[in-house]
């Protein structure tokens, strides 16, 4: 593997010019390896107390979407035109089968990819997501007619009372310089998700993780992916919203290392 760790590479792919932050194991032909998705409105420094903390533990990738972040591209309109990118991606790291890690719409890719390519993961984590991740459509309709007022109000949403001044600050100079129209089209292709008929074919291990008190995707939805899901495990993370792995990093980092730990 020539790829040099902690630095942003670049790679083609399908067309497109992904950026990925990549974090490499010493020894990077051995140990477990993990790739990370972002969520709506995000890019890949939303793990930013993921791969700090675990760097020198795994083999990391962490990319940025096509249209997010550093990486070109068009925004894709739905959550299945996510997948050629990161198999693309996935072939160009020579990760040997990564555990997939996703956030919110990150999970709604990370979900579709092990519908649709299981053989290549050794196993998926689902933050913040569901089968089914309706948004309500209030939000889609403001959106296109006050963004501003929607884009206020998300970071006070998203996250749990308790850090609301430590992460929502963050969360709000985010969303603050982000395009309206691609928050808009990453929301209305999580609405459209649904793989509730499909969900009982995932065959890789699962792990399902949730803030008890996440709004955005409630922790009924990660419950009904356990149900769904076969051999699935449910984490629920206290004093903890939508952005658990940001607040509250401790925990979900142990809840992470002792999954992928255990995976053989």
């Amino acid at each position: 593997m020539t790829m040099e760790s902690g630095m942003i590479r670049t790679f083609a792919v399908e067309g497109q010019t992904i950026a990925c932050r990549v974090e490499l194991r010493q020894d990077a032909s051995r140990g477990r390896s993990l790739v990370f998705l972002h969520g709506s409105s995000g890019d890949h420094t939303i793990w930013a107390r993921q791969y700090g903390p675990l760097r020198g533990l795994y083999n990391i990738a962490v990319p940025d979407f096509p249209g997010h972040g550093a990486s070109a591209g068009e925004v894709p309109e739905d959550i299945g035109g996510h997948l050629p990118w990161l198999k693309g991606l996935f072939g160009n790291l020579l990760f040997e089968k990564p555990v997939l890690v996703g956030h919110s719409m990150g999970a709604a890719v990370a979900l579709a990819f092990a519908l649709r390519h299981g053989e290549k993961l050794g196993g998926i984590v689902l933050v913040g997501g569901g089968a089914k991740m309706p948004v309500n459509p209030m939000i889609l309709t403001g959106l296109k007619t006050d963004p501003a007022a929607i884009v206020a109000m998300i970071p006070r949403f998203a996250v749990a009372r308790k850090n609301r001044e430590r992460i929502g600050s963050v969360l709000a100079g985010r969303l603050s310089v982000f395009r309206t129209d691609t928050l808009y089209r990453n929301l209305a292709a999580c609405s459209r998700f649904d793989v509730t008929a499909e969900a009982g074919d995932i065959r890789v291990p699962s792990l399902i993780v949730c803030g008890a008190e996440d709004k955005m995707t409630p922790p009924a939805l990660s419950q009904d992916l356990e149900k769904r899901i076969p051999g699935a495990r449910l984490e629920l993370i206290e004093n903890a919203g939508h952005f658990a792995m940001m607040e509250e990093p401790e925990a979900f980092n142990g809840i992470l290392r002792a999954f992928v730990d255990a995976l053989v």
